[in-house]
């Protein structure tokens, strides 16, 4: 049985969902954390995208001479690609913010551990 495009992205948007919760609650290294909630990131847009997606669409740009109805059925819906690029520009600024810290953390502690860090 060969799998559907949009059942297979929903599947790995699943996958790195929970594989970036696992790296941000489990791990103990600092930017293995940030990697993990990239991957949470990830897995969200490309759930969204997956949810936009439609078999058999068109790009959303009218051309002239296209008949209104006919684009209207076949377009794909462009209110999640929307979304998703402003959540990658969001999540690449937020990345670079949060990789900033770590390093002031560890010029400042020496360690990019969690638990030294926190002192536990």
């Amino acid at each position: 049985m060969i799998m559907d495009v949009q059942l297979a992205s929903l599947f790995t948007a699943v996958a790195l969902i929970v594989i970036g919760i696992f790296a941000a609650v489990f791990l103990d290294n600092l930017i293995k954390k940030v990697i993990g909630l990239a991957f949470i990131g990830d897995g969200v847009n490309l759930f969204l995208i997956s949810m936009g997606y439609k078999a058999g669409g068109i790009v959303y740009i009218y051309l002239p001479g296209m008949a209104a109805d006919w684009f209207a059925q076949n377009a794909a819906y462009p209110l999640p690609f929307a979304l998703v690029l402003t959540s990658i520009v969001i999540g690449a600024s937020t990345m670079a913010v949060m990789l900033g810290i770590i390093i002031v953390l560890y010029k400042k502690r020496g360690s990019i551990s969690a638990s030294k860090i926190l002192g536990e």
